[in-house]
């Protein structure tokens, strides 16, 4: 079954229940992420689009790569819905990005990858494209985002806190240097449940800023202040 979502931004989610749906982690990555004003951003494993249309702003270029056909179809109706002419989707693999896009055609690139192994099993086999590692591994997902990115680029992703030396490691290899680093907590007593990640292609390998922890929950149990601005609710209540 089809269904609309409103997105903090205001722009309209084409969804299906074949495919996988919004999620919190695409709308933390979405206001973590900052490209730079007219920049052009390659959302990596776009999905239905989802990522894409939350980090949409009127001066960025935004294309969105997606294997499965379906969900590009589902993004390119929501681009069509939302009236966007700045989005185009493209639906390919990515571990073919030779011949999709042409090297450093990128200033951004963001990705909310497949957290878990292929071996973890729990998911469906469309959605499981998007959740486990089966189609494409981390490290194909950072030699894509190197390929495409030009030099002093950027790339924003997020993750598993339980795999994050993998991504790092992975990332590194191809000199995408992490510059930024955030932890998401459901609580300040709980562990990490995500971690946020910015890197930088070339350069230096310090100068990597930890930001505070992002609470998703006040000391009373309710949505944190940080947490009402990214999705955009009322201070109050």
């Amino acid at each position: 079954m089809e269904t609309i979502e409103l997105l903090p931004n205001g722009l309209r989610l084409l969804q299906s229940d074949e495919f996988f749906k919004l999620g919190q982690d695409s709308v933390l990555l979405s206001a973590f992420a900052r490209p730079r004003k007219c920049a052009h951003v390659l959302d990596l494993g776009a999905g239905v689009g989802a990522l894409s249309l939350l980090c949409w702003r009127p001066d960025l270029s935004i294309t969105g790569l997606e294997l499965q056909p379906g969900a590009a179809d589902l993004f390119l109706r929501s681009v069509m819905e939302n009236q966007l002419d700045n989005v185009h989707v493209i639906t390919g693999d990515l571990r073919q990005i030779r011949s999709l896009l042409i090297h450093g055609c990128m200033d951004y690139v963001v990705c909310n990858p497949p957290y878990f192994k292929r071996s973890a099993g729990k998911v469906s086999p469309t959605q499981g494209m998007a959740r486990a590692d089966g189609q494409a591994s981390i490290d194909d997902i950072a030699l894509a985002a190197a390929f495409v990115l030009r030099d002093g680029g950027k790339c924003a992703l997020v993750f598993r806190p339980e795999r994050l030396l993998p991504l790092l490691t992975a990332l590194q290899r191809v000199r995408l240097i992490p510059k930024r680093l955030r932890f998401v907590h459901q609580t300040a007593q709980k562990p990490p449940s995500a971690v946020l990640v910015e890197c930088r292609k070339g350069g230096s390998p310090d100068g990597l800023a930890v930001e505070p922890p992002l609470l998703i929950l006040d000391e009373q149990g309710a949505p944190s202040a940080a947490y009402k601005a990214i999705y955009r609710l009322p201070a109050e209540g």
